[in-house]
């Protein structure tokens, strides 16, 4: 940095008065460029950070444990070998994938003074966390066409989801969220960033790291809006649209107990739908998003701390195939351990 020939008492930034280490900087043109960032996160509330590390952990390691719980279920089961579980086991993948990108980190900060960040581990970070999100609103909009051809054409069922052509709508869910997490990373590190170098958040999200872009970010800002809607919007009009043919359906079941249960069938999923919808629309379909950090933030722990439990304590709570299988295969697990327990004796 001498060779700048800039003073060191400038190096300082706003950051520092929080304890943070100032995020490191080069000159150019007259503009200091950052070249990491400082993740404010939780450095707001020190006497908090031991606690919020606890609960973020325990809800963590839940989180986990009943994700894998479901793939294992689903794999080891042969009546869930159906496309709805295989979906389900897909997402539960993804969703376990999602909490690895931003959970041990945030974790770590939690822990750490230091809670700095390289710009390229912000840009592989938001990358996956990108991918990872488009995916799951796709995965739950293919989980919402899924269960209307099961009600409504279930005679053909079989014939339109068959295996090849799930695993092709697998294939086109992945490459296109993984498009738009490309184009979105890109629009937003094609620009040096400068200023303080502070991310108002505990992970890289788009608003809070576009704030800090060198460039105008109006026309980008708006671009990435554009994709969210898509995104967002379009997938959770196609999951109405599902559910709405879905409705007319059972309404014309002449049984109770026959419209009751093809609604069951759509519970769980309608549950995951109206929560992980709800928090990206707050986050992601404001004009003014990113405008209330503290806000955001706390939706944020919403989203990726608390609704990636919510999928497998929904799917094993209010999914009657999924809850005979976990019984029957814990039931046969505790009958071996019993028998060998009884040879080995």
């Amino acid at each position: 940095m001498g060779s700048t020939g800039k003073p060191e008492s400038s190096i300082l930034v706003s950051g520092a008065e929080d304890g943070q280490e100032a995020p490191d900087k080069q000159w150019d043109n007259g503009t200091w460029l950052v070249t990491e960032f400082v993740l404010v996160g939780f450095s707001n509330l020190p006497e908090l950070r031991p606690t919020l590390f606890t609960l973020f952990l325990l809800t963590y390691l839940v989180t986990l444990s009943g994700n894998a719980t479901i793939i294992t279920i689903i794999q080891v089961d042969r009546t869930l070998h159906t496309p709805m579980y295989r979906f389900l086991a897909v997402l539960s993948l993804s969703e376990t994938c999602y909490t690895l990108v931003t959970i041990p980190n945030m974790l770590a900060h939690l822990l750490m003074e230091s809670q700095a960040i390289s710009i390229s581990g912000c840009r592989a970070q938001m990358f996956f966390f990108l991918l990872l999100g488009c995916n799951n609103c796709f995965l739950l909009t293919l989980m919402g066409y899924d269960r209307y051809v099961a009600i409504c054409h279930p005679l053909r069922y079989s014939v339109i989801m068959r295996p090849t052509v799930c695993l092709y709508m697998g294939i086109l869910i992945f490459c296109s969220g993984f498009s738009v997490a490309l184009v979105e990373t890109c629009m937003i590190f094609s620009s040096p960033f400068c200023g303080t170098g502070r991310v108002e958040h505990f992970f890289c999200d788009i608003a809070p790291v576009l704030k800090l872009s060198c460039a105008e970010s109006t026309h980008k800002g708006l671009g990435i809006f554009f994709l969210s809607i898509l995104v967002v919007l379009v997938s959770f009009l196609l999951i109405l649209l599902s559910y709405a043919f879905i409705v007319v359906a059972i309404l014309r079941i002449p049984s109770a107990a026959g419209r009751h249960k093809a609604f069951s069938t759509c519970a769980a999923h309608l549950t995951v739908v109206i929560v992980h919808f709800g928090c990206a629309s707050i986050i992601y379909l404001r004009p003014d998003s990113g405008a209330n950090p503290s806000q955001d933030r706390l939706v944020a722990v919403f989203y990726t701390v608390v609704t990636p439990l919510l999928n497998p304590v929904v799917y094993t709570l209010r999914n009657k195939e999924v809850r005979v299988a976990l019984r029957k295969n814990l039931a046969q697990a505790a009958g071996s351990a019993c028998f060998n327990k009884t040879r080995l004796s």
